[in-house]
């Protein structure tokens, strides 16, 4: 089902309230300085949008993982206020405090700005609560986790409140937090509506939820990364959805072992080989086009050094011999993958094929995304999702030769799962 977004309400002389995705990194001494602003950048057609047709702008996000007990000079989006004053070319007001922003967002003219401080300053903004902490030495009972639960969500509940007071429409435009059921991205449209999609978000569900309930065939996925169980559910979702599904990465050598193969010291779950067997056996009996590593580059230990200089590779067929591990897809496996992406007119790719943070593990990930990259040339979709298929794609040099590259990498992921994203449900139909 569509969503209402900002071009389909009034927004002259209202306030809108608009959660954004502003968890940018920042330089580690300590100056605030931002090291990537893609997130901050992505949010700019919507807040220029919302400035330009006469509303004023309360703007909130979430940085880092604060331990929601307050102010963490670490944490402060301070920064990124300062940062998006420059961008836009105008004052951006600051509110040092989330909850108690009352005076700074009233004064707001129409077509004038704020940032709220980091919303996760709050524990009231997540209101999670383990029943068993092993570091913090918590083991709660049935009754003593229930009781904390309730109390959490009432602060919750009591923090969208407070946050829905500040404005007249709320607006999402985080997709990378829509998989959040928070105060900011979800419960505050109980209490504040209308509440539209910005055009980040919109993007994004129109690229993902089009791709996985409409692709347009043949549909490839692409999954990599370190392990099976990360992924569990997006294998099994998108085996009722694709022709062909490319498994690379760490995850492989689970697959590997399953099909009778000796892995060496590769990274393998051992306790998801019926798991793995069982996907197997759903793809055949599907005629869905299963392709796993046919060889590999081994090496006979992780590496430490960013050349990969202290250790010895070698590329690899069928077993691997024990003490060695697999750290890239091989020259041949780059070959099968590519010839199957290529005749693609989906492609949704997430995670990496290897260790390609080190020059010489990245030959496999930057080959299948040259791969991937004449998908769209060729009148084909695109898409990548997921924080190190970004990255890769973006060390590669081939970021502009996609048709989507998704912001949110647990969001993306739990929409490839066929999820229900609870900042996404709580927005208004069409």
């Amino acid at each position: 089902m569509a969503k209402k977004t900002l071009r389909d309400i009034d927004l002259n002389g209202k306030r809108v309230v608009m959660r954004v995705d502003f968890n940018v990194p920042m330089a580690k001494d300590g100056s605030g300085t931002i090291t990537d602003d893609t997130r901050v950048q992505a949010a700019l057609p919507s807040i220029k949008y919302v400035l330009e047709n006469g509303a004023s702008l309360v703007l909130m996000s979430h940085l880092g993982r604060p331990k929601g007990k307050g102010y963490e000079a670490e944490f402060s989006l301070k920064p990124v206020a300062e940062h998006l004053a420059k961008l836009l070319g105008k004052p951006v007001a600051f509110a040092p405090d989330c909850m108690a922003a009352d005076d700074i967002v009233s004064a707001l003219k129409p077509g004038e700005v704020c940032l709220l401080e980091n919303t996760r300053f709050y524990k009231a903004e997540d209101g999670k609560v383990k029943k068993d902490d092993e570091k913090k030495g918590i083991h709660l009972t049935e009754e003593e986790y229930q009781a904390k639960k309730a109390e959490l969500k009432a602060k919750r509940q009591e923090m969208a409140k407070k946050l829905a007071s500040y404005g007249d429409v709320y607006a999402n435009d985080a997709f990378g937090t829509a998989h959040r059921a928070h105060a900011s991205t979800a419960v505050i449209a109980d209490y504040l509506q209308p509440a539209v999609s910005g055009f980040l978000l919109e993007k994004e569900i129109k690229f993902l939820g089009d791709a996985v309930e409409h692709p347009v065939r043949p549909f490839v996925a692409i999954l990599g990364g370190a392990k099976v169980s990360d992924k569990l559910a997006v294998v099994k979702n998108l085996l009722n959805k694709v022709d062909t599904l490319i498994i690379g990465g760490g995850m492989a050598y689970t697959f590997k072992k399953a099909q009778g193969l000796k892995v060496g010291a590769s990274l393998c779950e051992d306790e998801q080989l019926g798991y793995a067997k069982e996907m197997l056996d759903a793809a055949k009996a599907k005629g869905i086009n299963f392709l796993l590593p046919v060889d590999n580059v081994i090496a006979d230990k992780f590496p430490t050094e960013k050349d990969a200089s202290d250790i010895q590779m070698k590329v690899c067929e069928g077993d691997i011999p024990d003490g060695w591990m697999g750290l890239d897809i091989g020259p041949k496996t780059v070959e099968l993958f590519s010839e199957a992406i290529k005749t693609a007119k989906t492609v949704v790719w997430n995670g990496p094929m290897g260790c390609f943070e080190f020059a010489p593990l990245a030959k496999g990930t930057f080959g299948v995304c040259d791969a991937v990259a004449t998908v769209k040339a060729n009148g084909g979709t695109s898409i990548i999702g997921g924080g190190d298929s970004v990255s890769a794609v973006k060390k590669s040099g081939k970021a502009a030769e996609m048709t989507h590259i998704s912001t949110g990498g647990g969001a993306s992921l739990e929409y490839l799962e066929g999820k229900t994203l609870p900042g996404v449900a709580a927005l208004n139909d069409k």
